[in-house]
């Protein structure tokens, strides 16, 4: 195909636009680990090195799709927390629930997650590594506001913290929660090892309930 060079910001701006959305779809297909430039640049129909005048690494396209994905995940929790009734311990197990479903339906969000630190966030510029942290702080904040809402009795700082721990649960189990063929042979043929099997929802619902009741208890004291 030949290559044409997008002219405006607004045809930059829909090239970008494109390289993401083939990365997102090619996301659904297979894990972080195995999508590769060469591939991505052959789906997006462009030369690699054409794609390298709008990302300058397959490392900061995925960093923009974490920023996108995010940001589509806080619009959902936004249209769908429930109302804030019934005690805070109630309240708090609720928004648990809804915090650990919600990041399982989105695989491809948890995959970007769990692969940021050690993946993603090489081989990146540091004016990318800049845009990208003032990214993810402006995607936290309606986040905060929305747990700090649903449960005003943690403060502002106290919502931080419970998003916080979430996350970064999140970002541990999901690797945890996806074994190898090999693993799940071994879990299935042992009960005694399938206890080591990690289930995501469960293990970051939980996760999201304890830290909910000891900033409670902190507040209260």
């Amino acid at each position: 195909m030949e290559f044409q060079r997008a002219r405006t910001d607004e045809q930059r701006s829909q090239r970008r636009r494109h390289i993401l959305d083939v990365t997102a779809a090619m996301l659904t297909e297979m894990p972080v680990a195995k999508l590769s430039l060469n591939e991505l640049s052959r789906r997006v129909g462009l030369a690699k090195a054409n794609v390298l005048r709008y990302f300058e690494s397959r490392e900061a396209i995925l960093l923009d799709l974490l920023i996108s994905e995010g940001q589509d995940w806080v619009a959902e929790l936004e249209r769908t927390v429930p109302r804030g009734d019934g005690t805070p311990r109630e309240r708090g197990d609720r928004l648990a629930q809804v915090l650990a479903t919600s990041l399982a339906r989105r695989p491809v969000l948890c995959d970007l997650m769990s692969n940021q630190a050690a993946v993603l966030e090489h081989n990146i510029s540091t004016e990318v590594a800049i845009q990208h942290k003032y990214a993810a702080l402006q995607n936290m904040q309606p986040l905060f506001r929305l747990v700090q809402q649903y449960l005003p009795e943690l403060g502002m700082e106290g919502a931080a913290r419970l998003v916080e721990t979430t996350l970064l649960t999140a970002t541990a189990v999901w690797p945890y929660s996806r074994p190898s063929p090999a693993l799940q042979a071994a879990y299935d043929s042992d009960p005694a090892l399938a206890a080591l099997c990690m289930d995501f929802t469960d293990q970051v619902r939980r996760t999201a309930e304890v830290t909910t009741s000891g900033l409670l208890a902190r507040q209260e004291h």
